[in-house]
């Protein structure tokens, strides 16, 4: 008997309809000759610190850094049941080989090792290594399944990496909050992700407007432009010599230009255009292309490829045929699908680019929720996109000269549309726009020598931009690409974070209050500010990780050992906690929240601040105190609020609807009155109007 475990219930299930493990257990499947079952993601996990010792439990600048000597594991919360389901199938007399089927990749190993090994487990594995849930290529891995132990190298470098992000998480992040007194989540991901934002909204904030101007002449159909001029009297001069003068082209370029066509998606890219064109937050693209990927409708999404192997070809362009004659928008558009553009089995690791499957052929769109719709036509068209022609046109650049100066016009004329048009066509059926393309121009015929007479000159008014914001597009695409140059080539992460985890960071960010959007756009806080100035270089930079991963590499590889690396990060853990042993007082006060007066004291006029049980003068001696729930209000079964607190500190008095009457029951509107008399508690009183 052959016990699979898979990473997600979902994987499971579907391995074991494909194997004919039919009979359902709890938490299993079992049938022809194999038991079935799953992780639930990550089973198992580092323990944490108060594990090793209890007095861990308190921060204390004193027991830094904290360095496990024999690490230790523990059952994640909540999934406890599932790991004794593991552990005794393992340990099943009948069970004689297990097979890992976890997905297939770094974090793939680590998931099935940590199982196995708190499983104390010692029974042969095997490894199953597939990129897509559909029944011929589960049957294919099972064909083809791997010696278990040629991956250990893959599993020390996942080992590695996880404990190292433990090592400088934990002591980072208690020794900033301990220095600061506010807890300060440090990571070697996270926090190099906020100081981009951080960095970007600076450049913003401090970017200084210049000013110039352009002199436009419109020649009846042609818009052509100077360069630009700073010198606003210069404009002037300028269009004075162009309104008593004729226009002559005297250039004229016409180039044939194309524009190849899209690859297909990873994770990444799909989470960008579905940020740019339906305003889908990472976190909920990579949820509807799990759930769409659970339904056997797309092929594993947390994929950094954009590519499909060569075996994949004849499957694809089934697909593709099936896709031109279901989808609405490919009616009557004819395709001749080029597969050798897609096609790359070095760019091809743990998994394949994302494909819808045959499984949707079968479907369709039915029972979709919208959002999932909207997903799966972004995937389907951009693989008609992928193989479809280029996109073909002339460019032409005209140069004009006038009174003396010289002008330019750009335009374009499209020669065969090719992929362009089954991404217009898409959209048009989805309704979307894509704000961040550009319109195109189009210029009228024109020769050399060409002259045009009464041309109308416009000084426009222009400034120098800064920037943009950030949005999930460009910040997604930002840390895939951070520290790129520096990272070898055959690294399992790029950048920083993965397809897969990069969703999740930018939203602990913004749930870690620092960083938050503003519509589409990612803007730091506050406190994001500050933790970026207080960290050093090494744990904002990217740097960090593009050293990490040329290392894991060298571990994946055999060629670097693991307690290299491990000694490496012990000594930057204690070198950091030795570096910043103390801070200043006033540094010590950064992250305090900033108090909001929310009126003045009306007996000695200091601030009134809002506390968690009362309103209080911050003036202790004076003694007013406001309490939130004082009886009064209780009996009239009204919340005291910050907006009642106010009105009363301003005016005196605040009317209020909808107050109980203890003696009639019923309700009444009224104005309450602030009626404090300088003693201990302060009284208010009601002047009413009853319903």
């Amino acid at each position: 008997m052959k016990l699979v475990i898979a990473e997600k219930p979902s994987v499971g299930a579907a391995i074991a309809a494909v194997l004919g493990a039919n009979e359902k257990h709890s938490g299993y499947f079992e049938g022809g000759g194999y038991i079935v079952s799953w992780c639930v993601g990550h089973l198992i996990s580092l323990a944490d610190a108060a594990t090793y010792n209890e007095q861990y439990r308190k921060w204390k600048y004193d027991d830094l850094p904290i360095v496990p000597q024999e690490w230790q594991f523990v059952v994640a919360s909540g999934k406890e049941q599932q790991f004794s389901v593991l552990k005794d199938l393992m340990h099943r007399n009948d069970v004689t080989e297990i097979v890992n089927a976890c997905d297939a990749g770094r974090e793939g190993e680590l998931i099935f090792r940590f199982v196995y090994e708190q499983a104390n487990c010692n029974k042969p594995f095997s490894r199953l290594w597939i990129s897509s849930m559909e029944e011929s290529a589960i049957r294919e891995g099972f064909s083809n399944l791997k010696d278990g132990r040629g991956y250990d190298n893959l599993y020390q470098s996942a080992l590695c990496r996880a404990k190292a992000d433990w090592l400088i998480g934990i002591n980072a992040t208690r020794l900033f909050s301990i220095l600061y007194h506010k807890t300060l989540n440090v990571g070697r991901v996270q926090t190099p992700t906020l100081a981009m934002v951080v960095n970007r909204d600076y450049t913003i904030n401090s970017f200084k407007k210049e000013k110039y101007h352009v002199v436009q002449l419109d020649t009846g159909g042609i818009l052509a432009l100077s360069d630009k001029l700073h010198d606003e009297a210069a404009a002037r001069q300028m269009k004075a010599a162009c309104e008593k003068s004729q226009v002559v082209c005297t250039s004229l370029v016409k180039e044939k230009k194309t524009a190849a066509p899209p690859k297909l998606f990873d994770l990444t890219s799909l989470q960008r255009e579905a940020n740019r064109l339906y305003g889908f937050t990472a976190k909920q693209t990579l949820d509807y292309a799990q759930a769409l990927y659970e339904k056997r409708l797309l092929t594993y999404p947390r994929t950094d490829s954009k590519h499909i192997t060569s075996d994949m070809q004849d499957s694809t362009r089934e697909l593709i045929t099936g896709l031109c004659a279901a989808l609405p928008f490919m009616q009557g558009v004819k395709l001749q699908a080029d597969l050798s553009r897609i096609i790359n089995n070095s760019k091809v690791t743990d998994h394949h680019a994302i494909l819808p499957t045959a499984e949707f052929l079968k479907n369709g769109f039915s029972s979709l929720a919208e959002s999932e719709k909207k997903l799966m036509t972004l995937v389907c068209a951009k693989l008609l996109c992928a193989v479809a022609a280029p996109y073909t046109y002339e460019a032409v650049t005209a140069v004009f000269t006038c009174g003396g100066y010289t002008f330019t016009a750009k335009g374009r004329t499209t020669l065969c549309e090719g992929w362009r048009e089954i991404e217009r066509l898409s959209r048009a059926v989805a309704e979307e726009q894509d704000e961040e393309a550009e319109p195109e121009a189009v210029l009228p015929p024109l020769s050399e020598g060409q002259t045009f007479d009464n041309v109308a000159a416009e000084i426009t008014e222009r400034f120098t931009q800064p920037p943009k914001a950030f949005t999930e597009d460009t910040l997604l695409s930002a840390m895939e690409n951070a520290g790129k140059e520096d990272t070898p080539e055959e690294a399992e992460r790029k950048g920083l974070g993965t397809t897969a985890t990069r969703a999740g960071i930018i939203e602990k960010l913004i749930s870690a209050g620092f960083a938050e959007r503003k519509g589409k756009k990612l803007i730091p806080t506050k406190d994001g500010y500050n933790l970026v100035a207080i960290l050093p270089e090494a744990l904002t930079s990217p740097q960090l990780t593009a050293e990490w991963e040329t290392r894991l590499v060298g571990i994946a590889k055999g060629s670097d050992t693991p307690a290299d690396f491990m000694r490496g990060i012990e000594k930057m853990a204690a070198d950091l906690v030795k570096t910043y042993s103390a801070i200043s007082e006033d540094k010590a006060k950064l992250f305090t929240p900033q108090r909001e007066a929310i009126g003045t004291c009306p007996r000695c006029g200091a601030a009134v601040y809002e506390g968690k049980k009362n309103f209080y003068c911050s003036d202790r001696a004076c003694g007013f105190v406001m309490w939130k729930n004082d009886r009064f209000f209780e009996q009239r079964k009204k919340t005291f609020t910050k907006a009642i607190a106010a009105a009363l500190l301003k005016d005196g008095k605040v009317k209020i609807k909808g107050m109980h009457s203890t003696k009639t029951g019923k309700t009444f509107d009224g104005v309450v009155l602030l009626a404090d008399t300088g003693g201990k508690y302060v009284n208010f009183r009601v002047e009413q109007n009853r319903k």
